[in-house]
C-alpha cells in the first residue's frame, strides 16, 4: 500500500526479505523506500508481516513498544486525502506511519499469501479509532 499522497512519486511492490527504510518524501508524507533514495515508493500490501527495527526512544513511550518489534501492516479507514498506511504492534496499536520516526527499518518477514493458516478477516479501522500521536 502506498498512501494516497505517495501517487505523485514512482512504485514498486514490495518484496520478500528485502530491507526498507521509512523516509519522509519531498511531498512530506511518511513512505516506505529501498535504501536512501526517495524517489521511489515501496509500498506494502496490507496484512503484510514486517519486523521493524530502530523504533525510536519518544515512540517506544508514546505507544508502549520496544526498539525492535514485529507488526502487521494496515489501512485505516479515512476522507479523501488522509494519511492511511499504519501499523499494528503485538499490544493492539494502530499507529499511522506518520507517527513513527524517519530512519527505522522494515523487512517483510511474510505477505498474507506466504502464511498456510490466516484467521479472521482484514478488519478495517475508522479515524476515530485510529492512534495518531
Amino acid at each position: 500500500m502506498c498512501d494516497y499522497s505517495l501517487e505523485l512519486y514512482r512504485s514498486r511492490p514490495a518484496v520478500s526479505e528485502e530491507r526498507y527504510t521509512l523516509q519522509r518524501f519531498a511531498s512530506g508524507t511518511m513512505g516506505f523506500a529501498a535504501g536512501q533514495n526517495c524517489d521511489t515508493a515501496v509500498c506494502v500490501p496490507a496484512d503484510a508481516r514486517l519486523r521493524l527495527e530502530g523504533i525510536g526512544e519518544a515512540v517506544q513511550r508514546s505507544f508502549g513498544v520496544g526498539p525492535i518489534e514485529e507488526v502487521v501492516m494496515t489501512r485505516l479507514e479515512g476522507g479523501v486525502h488522509a494519511h492511511r498506511d499504519a501499523v499494528k504492534f503485538s499490544n493492539g496499536r494502530e499507529v499511522l506511519l506518520q507517527s513513527l520516526n524517519p530512519g527505522l527499518t522494515a523487512e517483510v518477514v511474510a505477505f498474507t499469501s506466504d502464511l498456510t493458516a490466516v484467521t479472521g478477516a482484514q478488519i478495517r479501522r475508522s479515524m476515530a479509532e485510529l492512534v495518531d500521536a
